[in-house]
């Protein structure tokens, strides 16, 4: 059976005014800005980014069963004139117009998501919460940014009961036109950490960026924030100050109108008993750590707010498991038994950093092993990276962690506060530090894999996957 359409060419053109030149399909079945993974019957759309200009991509994303390319018209006599051409001024604005186009025509309850840690993690949650109770349209991997938020708005199906968008930033001003394209109904602020310290002169100024999502919360909306944070006095007032009346806290304070009432952690996840808008909840959740058990009072408190069933919702957070890279479990079949690897290599800051560490800490070892993590730099923190990644020691301390592999200059830090005996081995860089991490690995250890994404740990898992291949098996 062949996909419904999502676009029919003319809500395309009139959506981005754009002109059609060649033989061009009726409709589009999705949206890509790759040409690797284009599918037959999307529309691709080619992108200008960074580093490659979509253009370059157009006659490969054709000939991989395209059915139309959106171009700019500065560049449209480069193409074939056979070629399905549906041409516009800015592509990139032109995507943003078919996602504000998209948005419009939507009936569905739509939930926007940010935070210095667990933005991911919590959509990920609710795409399975959400669901199981409807057609439910949530963004893919972490498109997040100027690009991905549209990207996702406009590939987002018309019948949609809920919708999810992550929104993300790493500099004042980034979220207020994103926001106000997705409008959401229900906005969630997981937490406000020191993160991209480089371009903020303080927390106060991140939470002020993250404040940033109200101002496209729909009439009537609520937004869900943490009272746990200290920054939650600040976004409560500023929630206050832009007229929203709904503001939902949750965390373990007494106060919390999701409130934590009990949680017990164990090794692949949690049993959580918890007060939720009044109802009392007891349910599983299958990701470990204390911090996703917080995160999970705001993932049932959006989805109570979104008119979704908040038994069922419980129930289906026993499903749950980390995104890709941010704390999937692999067993890996070692000489003489198995080893554990958790692979948190997507990115890092010091409070995310610091809960993996803890996750760590609550892994059960086998025989003779140990817990250890290798840890690349965390990124962008600004004057204050130094102490930032020296001040590791007290959660490797507190949770027990028996070696520490330390790679990049900013690591050195931790490197040098290390206990001779924490000490595994230290390289410049992730590649370099390869060799000694799989060498060391024995049965009953227990591998944490953690740094920022420009840090390049995936190489790390890769190659523990690679090397001890027998046992590379996810452990749901």
């Amino acid at each position: 059976m062949s996909a419904p359409p999502l676009w029919t060419l003319d809500e395309m053109a009139a959506a981005m005014r754009a002109e059609g030149r060649g033989p061009l399909p009726a409709a589009i079945t999705g949206i890509s800005i790759d040409s690797r993974t284009v599918a037959p019957g999307e529309a691709y759309f080619a992108i200008r980014g960074d580093v490659h200009d979509g253009h370059a991509f157009v006659d490969a994303a054709l000939t991989a069963g395209a059915a139309v390319a959106v171009v700019e018209a500065a560049q449209r006599d480069q193409f074939a004139l056979e070629a399905p051409l549906l041409v516009v001024d800015d592509v990139l604005a032109a995507l943003c117009d078919l996602a504000r186009a998209s948005r419009a025509r939507l009936a569905a309850q739509v939930i926007a998501v940010t935070g210095s840690v667990g933005k991911t993690s919590t959509k990920e949650a609710l795409r399975g919460v959400l669901g199981a109770q409807g057609n439910t349209h949530v963004s893919v991997a972490s498109f997040n940014n100027h690009w991905g938020v549209p990207l996702s708005l406009a590939r987002c199906p018309a019948d949609a009961r809920f919708a999810v968008f992550e929104i993300g930033m790493n500099h004042a001003g980034e979220i207020t036109p994103l926001v106000k394209m997705v409008r959401p109904h229900v906005a969630i602020i997981t937490t406000v950490e020191p993160v991209h310290l480089e371009f903020f002169s303080g927390v106060e100024a991140i939470a002020d960026a993250k404040a940033e999502i109200f101002e496209g919360v729909q009439p009537d909306g609520a937004v869900v924030l943490n009272r746990d944070n200290a920054q939650f006095a600040r976004l409560q007032e500023r929630a206050r100050k832009l007229g929203i009346a709904k503001i939902v806290s949750f965390g373990a304070d007494e106060k919390a109108d999701a409130r934590l009432l009990d949680v017990a952690l164990h090794p692949a996840g949690s049993a959580v008993h918890a007060e939720i808008l009044g109802s009392e909840l007891t349910y599983k959740l299958g990701m470990p750590g204390r911090h996703m058990a917080m995160n999970s009072l705001a993932v049932l408190a959006a989805a109570s707010l979104a008119g979704a069933d908040l038994v069922l919702a419980g129930l289906a957070l026993s499903q749950a498991q980390p995104a890709a890279g941010r704390g999937v479990r692999r067993a890996l079949a070692v000489r003489g038994g198995e080893a554990i690897l958790i692979d948190e290599s997507y990115n890092a800051n010091p409070a995310s950093m610091a809960a993996a560490l803890n996750v760590l800490g609550e892994a059960g070892v086998g025989t003779k092993g140990r817990r250890i993590a290798v840890l690349g730099d965390m990124l962008e923190l600004g004057p204050k990276s130094a102490d930032l990644h020296r001040d590791l020691t007290e959660a490797i301390n507190a949770n027990d962690v028996d070696m520490i592999f330390c790679c990049g200059p900013l690591m050195r830090n931790l490197w040098n506060a290390l206990s001779s005996g924490k000490r595994g081995g230290y390289a410049e860089n992730s590649a370099a530090l390869e060799s000694q991490v799989t060498a060391a690995i024995r049965s009953g250890d227990v591998i944490m894999v953690k740094g920022s994404l420009g840090s390049r740990m995936k190489v790390i898992v890769t190659a523990l996957e690679k090397r001890y291949s027998g046992g590379a098996a996810e452990i749901l």
